[in-house]
């Protein structure tokens, strides 16, 4: 039931990254992927003492949902842009849906016929997925729920955050614990319910 003193939120408006490489961003959002350009903000002058002039730029995609790039003028880029590599750098990406196995297939010929290197088809439990980065090396994904989510899925869920929170506390040495360890406590608190 719907709790209605407390505030919703009704999906993501958008996500947001820098760039330093607004051509190929462009041309990657809305020529290889087909984004629609939704809106643009330039401002001179904005923000904060010494904050750089700078353009924001939208593109659809999907569903209400956008992503935006900030082109910091006259800035160098960062270090690390997108973040390390490996499973560090790919924990931080944007997922677009698709809802059909037909449209994982189609979205892999466009990519692999502009040039985009892809991965293999990925199934993690009720996830199919394909990645690739953009010119930023920002990660993307593009996802198919392969079965709806119930209440069996939430109610494990929380048992597991649970689990986790307790496990693995703050402060702790972080090679004190292993997620078996966590099994055992979600385990226990399994037969709890039971």
């Amino acid at each position: 039931m719907l709790d209605k003193t407390k505030p919703v939120l009704h999906g993501v408006h958008h996500t947001a990254f820098p760039t330093w490489k607004p051509k190929e961003t462009v041309e990657f959002y809305r020529d290889v992927l087909g984004l629609p350009v939704l809106h643009a903000i330039t401002a001179k002058g904005w923000g904060r003492e010494a904050h750089p002039d700078f353009l924001h730029f939208f593109f659809d995609a999907g569903n209400g949902a956008a992503i935006a790039f900030f082109y910091y003028i006259g800035t160098e880029p960062m270090k690390e842009l997108a973040g390390p590599r490996g499973y560090l750098g790919m924990a931080r990406h944007t997922s677009w849906r698709v809802e059909s196995d037909e449209e994982i297939v189609a979205w892999r010929e466009r990519l692999v016929a502009k040039g985009v290197v892809i991965s293999e088809e990925v199934q993690h439990e009720v996830i199919k997925s394909l990645y690739f980065r953009d010119p930023n090396g920002y990660p993307l994904e593009i996802s198919l729920t392969t079965r709806a989510l119930g209440e069996a899925d939430a109610a494990d869920a929380a048992l597991t955050l649970d689990a986790m929170i307790e496990t693995f506390v703050d402060g702790d040495d972080p090679q004190s614990k292993t997620i078996e360890d966590m099994w055992r406590l979600k385990g226990e608190k399994v037969r709890e319910l039971a």
